[in-house]
């Protein structure tokens, strides 16, 4: 899901307890979750189906039948192997710019077309079926520590205060995009993210994540 969670072409990801990442059943999971990703963006979850997903793999039926049973199983699948991917975090130089630049591209992934397409499919899944919504979490959560350097750097530098709580900034950085996104249905701008990175800010400088 956003943090760039679906990038076209991502690496494969080894079969669950195996080490395995150029066998055959690593590379069919990656072909599904490919397949996983374009479905969602042309289909949303509603459209989502293992018989689509399977043609536009190359993957027999019954192989993804059997392996992720139904539509939820796939997009849980999709974001667990996506959230081994790495994740590019900004380093402006100081806090401000990091905060800015982190929730602007969050906002510019909703905004593109395919991309948001997919978040929001996912979203919609992890919404109604409980796989996909501890997948969903795993995913925000790894996303978050991810990003927590930018904080953390700020701490050392004497930006923020000792004890700051960095994922709960970050936390707190994209929540009112996110609230935009799948509450209100309020549009979601390079000024509206700006927004969200200076309110987080002002708060961590002011103590509130001590």
């Amino acid at each position: 899901m956003t943090y760039g969670a679906h990038a076209r072409q991502g690496a494969s990801g080894a079969e669950p307890g195996r080490s395995r990442p150029g066998g055959r059943t690593a590379r069919t999971r990656e072909a599904v979750r490919q397949a996983t990703l374009e479905e969602l963006a042309r289909h949303g979850f509603d459209g989502l189906t293992v018989e689509g997903v399977a043609s536009r793999a190359g993957v027999h039926r019954a192989t993804v039948h059997r392996r992720w049973r139904n539509a939820a199983g796939l997009a849980a699948d999709a974001l667990d192997l996506a959230s081994d991917e790495p994740w590019p975090v900004p380093d402006t130089g100081e806090v401000r710019g990091d905060l800015r630049e982190l929730t602007t591209m969050v906002a510019e992934h909703f905004n593109d077309p395919r991309d948001g397409a997919v978040s929001r499919g996912i979203v919609a899944a992890a919404v109604r079926d409980a796989e996909t919504a501890r997948a969903l979490h795993g995913f925000l959560a790894g996303r978050h520590r991810q990003a927590a350097p930018v904080v953390e750097r700020a701490v050392e530098r004497g930006e923020l205060p000792e004890g700051t709580d960095a994922e709960e900034v970050v936390r707190t950085a994209i929540a009112p995009l996110y609230y935009r996104l799948f509450i209100s249905g309020e549009p979601v701008d390079e000024g509206t993210a700006v927004r969200a990175a200076d309110a987080a800010l002002a708060a961590a400088r002011a103590g509130a994540f001590v």
